[in-house]
């Protein structure tokens, strides 16, 4: 096991605000990670909190979300360059609803990709509670998130920029990225969470949502990669449905995060995590 990352401090924090950031378990989670892979992958990369915490030579990181993808692979490219873009944005005035709203709409009809990346970047730090979301038009529609103050990120996006530089981006559904994972490989994935209830829904990160059947699609591609040699770790809340669904892991641990589960302020609970680990049993 990892035990040296544990030494990697202090902690990388992502540039992007996420809900659902694995930020809080990067501690439980890095340590679990092989020392003899060769690569990383994440297919589920979100916001890259564990990603950006690990050392591996290589990286393969995928996410079905266009604008994520292309957001990586211009600040990979070029680096500095689209961070001064990006700052231009982040002004005092911009703070404002009607600013905001602006730029949204501006963004949902952006062509241009390094414009569009950019507004991303404006729209997540200033949109409500780092939520990525849209309708089923396919238009981002997180409303203002009313903050007194706005942070641009410049420090964490150089050190994500630099952290880019030896990985892989692919913008493919998971099911294409567990098709070129080998013995040689790392994986850890963060999908969509299990609703806790019926009513709950979390698949509004990408279209087309996520749902049960790839779920549990996700669970056996996670086996069977485990039997074929590679490490995958999974995580998700703790529910007796997540439970069944990584049976099969060779080991599942829990996490107590502070996490809101609602975004109904009165009703804000917090939730347990729930880390299946995957890999072949070798009998002693």
């Amino acid at each position: 096991m990892q035990l040296e990352a544990e030494l990697l401090e202090p902690l990388r924090k992502p540039f992007l605000k996420w809900a659902g950031s694995k930020t809080r378990l990067v501690k439980a989670l890095r340590p679990l990670l092989p020392l003899d892979k060769k690569r990383y992958v994440e297919p589920f990369v979100g916001a890259g909190a564990l990603f950006l915490n690990t050392n591996y030579p290589k990286s393969l990181l995928s996410d079905t979300n266009l604008d994520l993808f292309q957001l990586y692979t211009i600040l990979k490219g070029e680096k500095e360059k689209f961070i001064k873009t990006c700052r231009k944005l982040f002004v005092k005035e911009n703070n404002r609803s009607e600013a905001f709203y602006e730029f949204r709409k501006e963004f949902n009809k952006a062509k241009d990709p390094e414009r569009r990346a950019a507004l991303f970047v404006y729209l997540n730090r200033h949109g409500y509670n780092g939520l990525c979301r849209y309708n089923q038009s396919g238009e981002f529609n997180v409303p203002f998130g009313t903050y007194n103050k706005i942070y641009f990120p410049e420090a964490e996006m150089l050190g994500f920029a630099e952290r880019l530089q030896t990985a892989e981006l692919k913008h493919q559904d998971f099911r294409k990225t567990f098709g070129t994972i080998t013995k040689e490989d790392a994986v850890y994935c963060d999908p969509p969470y299990v609703p806790l209830s019926k009513t709950s829904n979390f698949t509004s990160y990408a279209a087309g949502g996520f749902s049960a059947t790839d779920q549990r699609e996700l669970a056996e591609l996670c086996y069977l990669s485990s039997q074929h040699g590679a490490v995958v770790i999974i995580s998700n809340h703790d529910t007796p449905g997540a439970r069944k669904l990584y049976q099969q892991a060779e080991s599942l641990r829990f996490e107590s995060v502070s996490r809101t589960i609602s975004c109904n302020g009165e009703n804000r609970k917090q939730a347990k995590e729930l880390i299946a680990v995957f890999q072949k049993h070798v009998p002693i």
